[in-house]
């Protein structure tokens, strides 16, 4: 869509010459080259980072399932051992322990 009315502005270069304003062109051109290097390694160096960030993750969470399942091992054995009839073991720890404090009270006191 047009205008119906023509605003009056015309483009007025500077008073630079074509030399220098291609110049100063090179010149924004190799800045931007420069930030674009800087941003592409950057970018690169959080890429590496989270590679390295989710291979802990992944580690830490196969040890925890690793942890788990020994885990649930362990109390499905402890719970096999208190439904069955050996309930002489606790005894049998009960007097070991007593054993073992009354050896240790009789070295510390003759030391």
């Amino acid at each position: 869509m047009r205008r119906a009315h023509h605003s009056g502005y015309q483009y007025q270069p500077l008073n630079q010459n074509a030399g220098e304003i291609e110049e100063e062109n090179n010149r924004m051109q190799d800045e931007l080259k420069d930030k674009i290097g800087v941003l592409k390694s950057l970018s690169i160096d959080i890429g590496n980072e989270v590679k390295y960030q989710d291979k802990l993750l992944r580690d830490v969470d196969d040890d925890l399932d690793r942890t788990g399942g020994f885990l649930g091992t362990t109390m499905n054995r402890v719970l096999r051992l208190s439904k069955g009839s050996h309930n002489y073991y606790i005894i049998y720890l009960f007097l070991f322990s007593i054993f073992v404090f009354f050896l240790l009270y009789i070295v510390l006191k003759f030391r």
